[in-house]
């Protein structure tokens, strides 16, 4: 048996089918970890989804910042943009199973016995593995409740960027969502900072990668995480990107955990990445 961990698809089935061709995948024994946004700016989201779901508990998948927009463009809580590729989505018979199937999905995977967490974005520099997987379950739970499209209502916007245990249950909620999801940059005292995507050695002085904020709470467990393809492709503080901008017309790449052997395919630029 063999666990691999895969980056951001983006709605690019056929990569995927290339990337699982090449490491002999067996759905009866190997598992695969998808670390979210398994849909949008590539040309097949319905297939990329419909796969995926089709994999039953031989997949494990998180919840990214392009799929939970999915939900809200579902609800016309937001409206789908021409750069987006979910109309499909939107149009399929389907439709209500794949929604309910994503609702259930949780923005946190812990496996001890591996020794590795998945979430799409991070966690955030103060919170410690128990108090992130407690914030996780908050949301996952509205997410799977008869509450939900009003969560969604109130799930976007950039604030509160700072973290307090005192902040009201739709602010901190709202919070959680953007650190897992969203969080690429912090300020040096752990503020959430979306003003830059690129690369961390041509960011502004006064921001830092979410995991080099000092004082960061110590994960005993490796981090994996995508939604950064901008971001160098190697582990550093215990962290590993997994996101090489398949969509982008960079690699698909998958991590085998218990080898942590990396094994690529090229992917294909249907999009610019500054359209992310």
């Amino acid at each position: 048996m063999t666990t691999y961990a895969i980056g951001d698809l983006q709605g690019c089935l056929t990569p995927l089918q290339k990337l699982l061709d090449k490491v002999h995948f067996n759905p009866d024994k190997d598992v695969l970890w998808f670390v979210g946004d398994l849909v949008n700016r590539g040309p097949e989201s319905l297939e990329t989804l419909r796969f995926v779901k089709s994999l039953g508990s031989s997949a494990i998948s998180v919840l990214g910042n392009h799929d939970l927009h999915l939900l809200a463009v579902m609800h016309g809580i937001r409206k789908a943009s021409g750069k987006d590729t979910i109309q499909e989505i939107l149009k399929a018979p389907d439709r209500d199973e794949l929604e309910d199937w994503l609702r259930g999905l949780p923005l946190l995977h812990h496996d001890a016995s591996l020794g590795f967490t998945m979430v799409h974005a991070g966690i955030h520099p103060h919170w410690d593995l128990p108090y992130a997987k407690a914030m996780a379950t908050e949301v996952e739970t509205v997410l799977r409740s008869d509450d939900y499209v009003d969560f969604l209502h109130r799930m976007y916007g950039n604030k509160p960027s700072k973290w307090s245990r005192k902040l009201g249950q739709h602010r901190r909620r709202r919070f959680t969502v953007n650190v897992f999801t969203r969080m690429r940059y912090c300020t040096n005292d752990g503020e959430l900072e979306f003003s830059f995507n690129g690369p961390p050695n041509k960011a502004p002085k006064q921001l830092m990668p979410w995991y080099n904020v000092p004082k960061r709470r110590p994960l005993k467990h490796r981090i994996l995480f995508g939604h950064w393809s901008s971001h160098p492709a190697f582990a550093v503080s215990n962290v590993i990107p997994l996101d090489r901008g398949c969509v982008w017309g960079g690699t698909l790449a998958a991590l085998a955990l218990e080898t942590e052997v990396t094994t690529t395919v090229p992917g294909q630029q249907f999009t610019d990445e500054a359209d992310q």
